[in-house]
């Protein structure tokens, strides 16, 4: 199944993606592609859905992130062997973990705002992991098992913040609008492999990014277990699994998002996503 939220920011909807690419209205069957819905029960209940059955949604509403009331947003750097290097860091030993705050989530087709005094605002193509079921000390055979779907996120970051004003990654990562995650969630039974995606990114028609998830440093199971021997995993929380080459520090010279970039960006079965870039007021 393709899940997704459709509607004005913050009035979200529930829907469905049909055979035929309409959305279809789930708002009578559940209140929100959330922590509730995204247990294997709760999927399995929609699955059994005629989605012909269901209303159909009307005109080009707006996409919202495919998950609602997202618990932890979680990231993981340097795991593609070619990024590290293009970013001068050493390949790490165990994944690298940061997070990005919630209130950074946004559509995939939303403008994404230049924060105020950004020299480097870059991007990242990654594949998001929604988690469906709760992870505790789990180990790398079972924690696919606990995933409900997977998605693409935008992994925006201000690299000047990020790498040179003191502190963690999380100041260069958590402006309003550097999360946009869809637009759709498609449930795993769809994603037999999620090692084996194509993903890629483009900025004002250049492909910068052009990778696969082939070539993670760890898995998506290795990532997820090795997550769940640190904090507890909840159905609804994200994790964006890190990014292969071609971001713009890595670009020579390097090449950041200035005001009216486009950007485009996708992976192979999880959709596209496009965002305009504007300076943040």
């Amino acid at each position: 199944m393709k899940l997704l939220r459709y509607g004005p920011l913050g009035q979200e909807k529930p829907g469905l993606l049909d055979q035929d690419g309409n959305i279809r209205d789930l708002s009578g069957q559940v209140a929100d592609i959330g922590a509730a819905t995204l247990g294997d029960a709760g999927l399995d209940a929609l699955r059994a859905l005629d989605p012909q059955s269901l209303p159909l949604v009307e005109g080009t509403p707006r996409i919202g992130a495919c998950v609602g009331q997202v618990g932890k947003f979680i990231c993981i750097g340097l795991n593609y062997a070619d990024h590290a290097a293009e970013s001068g860091m050493s390949l790490p030993e165990e994944p690298v973990i940061f997070f990005k705050a919630t209130s950074a989530i946004c559509g995939p087709n939303d403008a994404v705002e230049i924060p105020r005094t950004s020299v480097k605002t870059d991007w990242e193509v990654e594949l998001g992991v929604v988690i469906g079921k709760t992870a505790k000390y789990i180990g790398r055979d079972e924690a696919l098992d606990h995933v409900a779907g997977y998605c693409v996120v935008n992994d925006l970051s201000e690299r000047d913040f990020q790498l040179h004003r003191s502190g963690q990654w999380v100041k260069g990562k958590s402006a309003d609008t550097f999360g946009p995650i869809g637009p759709w969630l498609v449930t795993r039974d769809e994603v037999p492999d999620p090692q084996n995606l194509a993903m890629w990114l483009e900025v004002n028609g250049h492909r910068y990014q052009d990778g696969s998830t082939r070539t993670m440093h760890f898995d998506v199971a290795t990532v997820i277990s090795h997550l769940s021997q640190f904090m507890s995993l909840q159905p609804g929380d994200v994790i964006s699994t890190g990014t292969p080459p071609g971001v713009g520090m890595g670009q020579t010279p390097e090449t950041y998002l200035k005001p009216g970039d486009v950007m485009e960006l996708g992976i192979a079965g999880l959709g596209v996503q496009r965002q305009v870039t504007e300076a943040a007021e």
